[in-house]
């Protein structure tokens, strides 16, 4: 059997807000894929660049381990990777060159290289593996162990052969996700994400996957890697996995990394059984939709689990938005959904998206107003990002000339024409966030007021807060009429 080196592409050191945020999650899509070659008796290696320097870090470990095979494989569970920052790409070519430099064979997977793997393999990846990599990934190098020259047969894979670049069929998903090993956790160093996110939240959090695929059809969404069909683990398996996690690392919070989590009938009921019954008891986060929070047994299972805060698309306060989107859910369902959150103690957070075409300075407001009603959580608020294999994309294609992609997750930048210039969706999330802001110190300041008992430090500085944020919203909002009025 080979030696394999494994690695990814996401430096967190090249993404500044990400760095500064401190908050990394092991590259668990690497690990599975390191875990299954393992299984199948091959020697594998990793280098983790989430705090590496640069890509040169590759080297000493391709020095050192003389591998056959070089794998850059990227987490597909995380939304930093799908995002296909430039900086990450160039990275990943850097290494690929130190990689072929050792005679090493270069196997490729990513969003990324899946949209674009004819970049790919010109600068150097001699097979670029397509959607879903692991089973790909082990019929590959067995062919390549065996010393195989013919390799349509495999599907799911991309290469040159006389100068042409060769796509296989693509290969169909994977099914029965308990068949794959736990992710090989042994071969990160959790202590440095212990340490950093303990230096900056105060607690340790790791992040797993129980699903893969999502079978809603947003256009905006890219799914090259998991698709749209929805797949998912079984809540025994996962429990187990959870009780090895605790027993080893001492987790004190769980990032449920699935696109849509629990979307199974009975799923979460039985996962919520499964750890009382283990006496397992931690906070979790995931990901949801408005209309799947309507089902309040769900919530209240979710709730029972240990579920502190859930992440919803609500996207936009615009029904007419919603609905250019395809997005299959109502603005109203957007409020109950934050209603029934509240009310079983669970924090809803919104991801906010400007900038769709055809949005308007009234769509805008819509979403504003619906922020500082319902005040979420938390938000996350970005632009509309065109990515390929979304008829979003095809929508714009043609305005994506001088840039397709954004060089870290702060860019911000809109890259189709719109209704307004990127400056002013840059201005409008300063303004959105501070606005915000502002009504939670409003909110604090009448809580304390209805209930004075509840007074503490926190909820005191909270309500303080507003002497900064009004002013700052204010000055913020004066700054994005001078734009609007200058387009």
């Amino acid at each position: 059997m080979s030696k394999i080196l494994f690695s990814h592409s996401y430096f967190m050191r090249f993404d500044p807000k990400q760095w500064a945020t401190g908050q990394p999650y092991p590259p668990i899509g690497t690990l599975y894929a390191a875990a299954l070659m393992r299984e199948k008796g091959h020697k594998v290696s990793f280098l983790d660049t989430m705090f590496a320097y640069g890509p040169e870090e590759v080297i000493p470990p391709l020095e050192t381990q003389d591998p056959r095979y070089f794998v850059i494989y990227d987490d597909g569970f995380n939304y930093l990777t799908k995002m296909c920052l430039t900086n990450m790409r160039e990275a990943a070519f850097e290494m690929m060159k130190f990689a072929r430099q050792k005679g090493c064979t270069v196997l490729v997977s990513s969003s990324d290289s899946t949209d674009h793997y004819e970049q790919y393999l010109d600068e150097g990846a001699d097979f670029v593996i397509l959607g879903e990599a692991e089973q790909a990934l082990a019929q590959l190098i067995t062919s390549l162990d065996q010393q195989q020259t013919d390799f349509l047969s495999i599907p799911g894979i991309a290469f040159k052969q006389n100068d042409a670049v060769i796509k296989t069929v693509r290969r169909t998903v994977l099914k029965e996700l308990d068949s794959l090993p736990f992710p090989a956790w042994d071969l990160v160093d959790i202590d440095m994400y212990r340490k950093t996110w303990s230096k900056q939240k105060g607690y340790f959090s790791l992040n797993l996957a129980t699903t893969r695929g999502c079978p809603f059809k947003c256009n905006w969404c890219a799914k090259p890697i998991y698709g749209n069909r929805y797949n998912s683990r079984s809540p025994e398996n996962v429990v187990a996995e959870l009780i090895m996690l605790k027993n080893k690392f001492g987790f004190d919070h769980i990032w449920f990394c699935d696109d849509i989590f629990g979307l199974t009938p009975g799923w979460v009921h039985t996962f919520a059984d499964l750890l009382e019954k283990e006496k397992l008891q931690f906070k979790f986060k995931i990901q949801a939709r408005a209309d799947l929070l309507l089902q309040e047994n769900y919530i209240r299972d979710l709730a029972r689990a240990g579920c502190s805060t859930i992440w919803m698309g609500a996207e936009s306060g615009s029904q007419k938005i919603l609905d250019a989107m395809d997005k299959g859910t109502t603005v109203p369902q957007i409020y109950e959904a934050t209603r029934l959150l509240k009310k079983h103690s669970i924090n809803p957070s919104f991801f906010i998206q400007f900038g769709y075409p055809g949005e308007t300075k009234e769509d805008i407001v819509r979403t504003i107003n619906m922020i500082n009603e319902l005040l979420p959580y938390e938000i996350g608020i970005s632009v509309s990002y065109p990515l390929p294999g979304t008829s979003f994309f095809e929508k714009v294609k043609n305005d994506l000339k001088e840039k397709t992609n954004w060089t870290d997750s702060d860019e911000l930048a809109l890259m189709f024409r719109n209704t307004y210039g990127p400056a002013f969706y840059k201005q409008l999330h300063r303004y959105v966030h501070k606005c915000y802001r502002k009504h939670l110190a409003l909110e604090s300041i009448r809580n304390l007021i209805v209930k004075p008992a509840s007074m503490n430090f926190i909820r005191i500085k909270k309500a303080l807060s507003l002497i900064y944020y009004t002013p700052s919203a204010w000055l913020a909002r004066q700054r994005l009429s001078e734009i609007e009025k200058n387009i």
